[in-house]
């Protein structure tokens, strides 16, 4: 039992001794859509086959896009 004592004082001593590492958390920027971000938004809710959104979501992860950047870039290229 004294052995642990002995441990655990010296693992406080140590704990006590040391100074305090404090992580530095690295900043990095936003990745933006070619979306200007100046006009005010509006929320679209919308029912698709559960086929074509799982494709969608696909093909999101291979671009590294997201589901609201994919719906705007087809909208326009569809409203053009």
């Amino acid at each position: 039992m004294s052995s642990y004592k002995n441990k655990l004082d010296s693992l406080a001593n140590k704990l006590k001794s040391e100074d305090v590492k404090i992580p530095i958390q690295e900043v990095s920027p936003v990745k933006t859509s070619g979306v200007a971000k100046k006009e005010e938004e509006a929320q679209l809710n919308v029912w698709i086959p559960k086929s074509l959104l799982k494709k969608v979501k696909g093909y999101a992860l291979e671009e590294e896009l997201s589901l609201k950047e994919i719906t705007i870039k087809a909208l326009e290229e569809f409203l053009k």
